[in-house]
């Protein structure tokens, strides 16, 4: 049994994920803000722990990753104020990464999105630009960190079940298709287990490969 931690334990995707890994034994711990929520979180079969990422030191959140042995980031300030895009999927993130690295817990597993970068092209006049900065600082750091990290960046997502069938780095994405946030979640509980992903940045969508297959070692 490993102990994973998770970060923004209240969002679909995390909620989901939780319930992924506590039914495959695995131990949770779920980070929440707001204490309100521990009773959804701990319906999973996750333990919620109290935990203001936006407001945390790297060492307070250190203290809290300690003897785990994985964290996944699915925390975000969910819009609003640019202000606090940047304090949380910026800047908290990334206190996170250098908490990870002070408390031992070497694997970190970032979700992310399909396109982010530094070239992600979202003008500054656009509501998203803020949001497109801050997850391009922090993958960039996360991947220069010495971490082993994953970085996933799902294609748009959506509601509905998973089945974990999709497809990775599509060439074409013309067609709108998205990503369910349980397949998202099916995909990190997925290289959480998978060291050929370490090291990797895996963007995809709902497709038409099992998950073994399209996450598996690159030809």
């Amino acid at each position: 049994m490993t102990r994973i931690a998770i970060i923004g334990g209240h969002g679909k995707v995390a909620l989901e994920l939780s319930r992924i890994l506590a039914a495959d034994g695995q131990e949770v711990t779920s980070f929440i803000r707001n204490p309100d929520h521990a009773a959804d979180v701990a319906a999973t079969g996750a333990t919620p722990t109290v935990l203001d990422v936006e407001n945390a030191t790297t060492a307070q959140i250190a203290d809290a990753l300690r003897n785990h042995d994985a964290v996944v980031w699915s925390a975000g300030a969910g819009g609003g104020s640019p202000e606090r895009t940047y304090a949380v999927d910026r800047d908290a993130a990334i206190r996170s990464m250098d908490a990870a690295a002070d408390a031992g817990v070497g694997r970190y597993v970032m979700v992310s999105y399909f396109g982010a970068g530094p070239d992600h092209g979202v003008p500054a006049d656009n509501g998203f630009f803020a949001y497109a900065e801050a997850k391009a600082a922090a993958d960039a750091y996360l991947r220069g960190s010495g971490l082993d990290w994953t970085v996933l960046g799902p294609g748009t997502l959506t509601n509905g079940p998973g089945n974990g069938m999709i497809d990775v780095d599509p060439a074409d994405t013309s067609d709108g298709t998205g990503t369910t946030r349980a397949n998202v979640a099916l995909v990190a509980a997925a290289v959480l287990g998978l060291p050929a992903t370490i090291g990797r940045t895996i963007e995809f969508r709902d497709g038409t490969l099992p998950l073994a297959a399209a996450l598996g070692p690159r030809a």
